[in-house]
């Protein structure tokens, strides 16, 4: 989207004023299906952070994302631009990728379509 939905950027902005990560979301991005719940910028950075912080080759990145510009926070009246996805998956067939969940970064301007909720695919 060249101008990104306000409406998604109003959901993104309620994710990061009540600090919640219960906001399941599906968007579509590049061709891409990406499904999952949204977390706040900080507790995703720092998520991130603890993760490569325990790998013996990307630790020296932790610093990276546990700095985070403007000390992980929007500047004031300025709204979000990118959706923090954790537990989420890229959708592929009926596969999710990966199984356990990931960490995601989304430019909101990117997301070409989207909805609430979390998809999941069940063999039955």
């Amino acid at each position: 989207m060249s101008n990104p939905d306000e409406l998604l950027v109003a959901i993104s902005a309620a994710v990061e004023s009540e600090r919640s990560n219960q906001m399941s979301l599906t968007v579509v991005v590049g061709g891409a299906v990406i499904t999952g719940r949204l977390a706040p910028e900080a507790m995703w950075r720092e998520r991130v952070a603890e993760v490569l912080k325990g790998s013996d080759r990307l630790g020296l990145f932790s610093d990276v994302f546990a700095r985070g510009p403007r000390g992980n926070r929007p500047g004031p009246g300025e709204a979000p631009t990118h959706l923090h996805f954790h537990l989420a998956r890229i959708l592929q067939g009926s596969l999710g990728i990966p199984e356990t969940g990931g960490m995601y970064r989304v430019a909101i301007k990117d997301v070409s379509a989207w909805t609430v909720g979390d998809l999941s695919y069940f063999d039955g």
